[in-house]
């Protein structure tokens, strides 16, 4: 039930982000509410890709492999980083789909278009890690504690 909170929460936040918004405050037309839409959804997209990213590398990770036996923690790191990555996958993909809408590549400036490219490499990464590189480690660390195991 805990996630359910969390999550009414989060709408809650949104929600109040969109009602007061300055466009939302001056009466903007349907394409500026859209456009504000974008902007607010590339920001939460972005700052939650970045504090998972942060959470995960330098607490979260720390504080297990410091107080988990190495099989426990090769074990939960398996099952967390799958939803690790298809959180920051989703967040990099509406983030780059914002982004994209709120700077069209024909009209964007050279540092619009580098961001929107370093963006794309994120989202790249971030699935190339979740389809490539995770099942690739995790089935390498289960036959690694099957050895060690003796089974």
């Amino acid at each position: 039930m805990a996630w359910a909170t969390r999550f009414l929460a989060a709408v809650a936040f949104l929600a109040v982000g969109v009602v007061f918004s300055p466009d939302a405050v001056l009466g903007a037309s349907r394409s500026s509410a859209i456009s504000s839409a974008a902007k607010i959804a590339h920001l939460l997209c972005f700052s939650t890709a970045f504090g998972a990213a942060l959470w995960v590398t330098f607490i979260g990770g720390i504080i297990m492999f410091k107080n988990l036996p190495r099989h426990q923690f090769g074990n939960l790191q398996g099952k967390m980083f799958p939803a690790y990555f298809a959180l920051v996958s989703t967040c990099a993909a509406v983030s780059v789909a914002a982004f994209a809408y709120l700077h069209p590549w024909r009209s964007a400036s050279a540092v619009e278009r580098y961001q929107l490219g370093f963006l794309l490499s994120s989202l790249g990464f971030d699935l190339s890690n979740l389809f490539v590189f995770t099942p690739m480690t995790i089935e390498m660390m289960k036959k690694r504690h099957k050895v060690e195991r003796g089974n």
